[in-house]
């Protein structure tokens, strides 16, 4: 019986450490992507994220690797990977490289700002952890939300700036995921005459004459509130600074395109209101 015992705990924790290395060991460099590995049942395999992976909150427990633009391949690395998620285009090319040349898979991925880039996302996160029949689950979930919004059309011009504290602030034009989400949310973005982001300036503000102003609320606080965003040059001379009319959401609910996306567009549409 002792002989017996003798082998058998070997071949128990032979098969124990089979099981561990057929785990996956996730690094995430998108707050969408781990909202998505999280809904998949995959979170205990995530081992580090982000600094945008803040939902859900038990996210926070990970090993950060700092921002997607910013992150070192050392940094990702030291968490022992098997499998890198992330954005196209959102990954210097030197990081890439290096983590490809230790043999650690790295798939980046399509984001579109709208609902068809929300489940082509999801669909691909599936395909790359093998939960597809999850992630059916998942999207029709999402579908079923979409379905049941009702948004207000309004007649209201939207402008999103992006905020640092009053020494560096940027304003959205088109093709942004606030221009996306401010048209989801049935208003519309109040400076379409170029792409991307553009330092503010008070003759750029005041000729867009939004009647609404959003920030993310990381950003308005960093400004000192709306009373500090007010002493802006330009802000009180607009519809939204004489209104008072200031908002703010959650950074990575507003812009993530998450499968929170159906709760952002009604939350985004009830504070336009």
């Amino acid at each position: 019986m002792a002989n017996k015992k003798r082998y058998l705990l070997p071949l128990a924790l032979f098969f124990l450490f089979s099981s561990l290395s057929a785990q996956q060991r996730i690094v995430s460099l998108s707050g969408a992507i781990s909202e998505m590995l999280c809904a998949l049942s995959l979170e205990p395999q995530i081992v580090g994220v982000d600094v945008t992976s803040n939902y859900p909150a038990s996210l926070q427990q990970k090993p950060h690797v700092g921002h997607n633009r910013t992150i070192s391949a050392e940094s990702i690395l030291a968490l022992r990977p098997t499998l890198v998620l992330g954005i196209q285009n959102e990954m210097k090319q030197e990081v890439i490289e290096q983590l490809t040349a230790v043999k650690v898979k790295v798939q980046l991925l399509p984001a579109a700002y709208s609902a068809d880039g929300t489940r082509q996302l999801l669909q691909e996160i599936a395909q790359a952890t093998g939960t597809t029949d999850k992630a059916k689950e998942l999207r029709a979930t999402f579908d079923k939300q979409l379905a049941a919004l009702k948004i207000t059309p309004l007649k209201k011009k939207v402008l999103f700036i992006y905020a640092r504290g009053t020494g560096s602030m940027t304003v959205s034009g088109t093709g942004t995921a606030l221009n996306s989400m401010i048209e989801l949310a049935g208003a519309q973005n109040a400076i379409t005459g170029f792409t991307q982001f553009k330092p503010l300036s008070a003759e750029s503000l005041v000729a867009a004459n939004p009647d609404v102003i959003l920030l993310f609320d990381s950003g308005l606080q960093s400004v000192g509130g709306a009373d500090g965003l007010q002493t802006v040059q330009g802000i009180s001379a607009t519809n939204a600074g004489k209104n008072k009319k200031i908002i703010s959401m959650d950074g990575q609910l507003l812009s993530g395109f998450g499968l929170r996306l159906p709760a952002a567009i009604a939350e985004l549409n009830k504070k336009l209101l």
